[in-house]
């Protein structure tokens, strides 16, 4: 976790909002190690969820200004894997962004939203509401 957690709100605003992006670390385990050091539930949730939101909305503006022929060349992505990707957003639109939360494919679906211009407004509020939701989980099964 990088020592973010000693750092406490402000190490939990910045490994969420990280790990929201395309640096691979586990957020779950940083708000929990935050959430049970400083025994702040309201702080917490809501930079967390902040944090993470924010790392999120980041994501999907790369993902805006990306284009089709930067992902082939630079990052390998076959034209085939990005038809398969549009069809996915297509059929369920910005309604995906609330799996924003999942491991491993959360930053592909938010960053896909935004390469394929889901709406903004729309986006965003998912993203906030699952962001929010993964984290509020954490803190009920976590009794606190």
């Amino acid at each position: 976790m990088l020592g973010l957690e000693g750092l406490g709100l402000a190490g939990l605003f910045i490994g969420t909002f990280l790990a929201a992006t395309i640096i691979p670390f586990s957020s779950d385990a940083l708000y929990i190690a935050v959430l049970l050091a400083t025994k702040d539930t309201a702080g917490c949730l809501a930079v967390g969820t902040l944090g993470n939101w924010l790392g999120g909305v980041t994501s999907y503006w790369l993902g805006r200004l990306a284009k089709w022929e930067w992902l082939e060349k630079h990052f390998k992505v076959k034209e085939e894997t990005l038809l398969k990707q549009k069809a996915q957003i297509d059929k369920y639109g910005v309604w995906l962004a609330l799996l924003s939360w999942v491991p491993g494919i959360g930053d592909v679906i938010t960053i896909a939203l935004g390469f394929y211009k889901a709406p903004a407004v729309w986006t965003h509020i998912l993203l906030l509401a699952g962001k929010f939701g993964r984290f509020a989980v954490w803190t009920w099964m976590l009794g606190m």
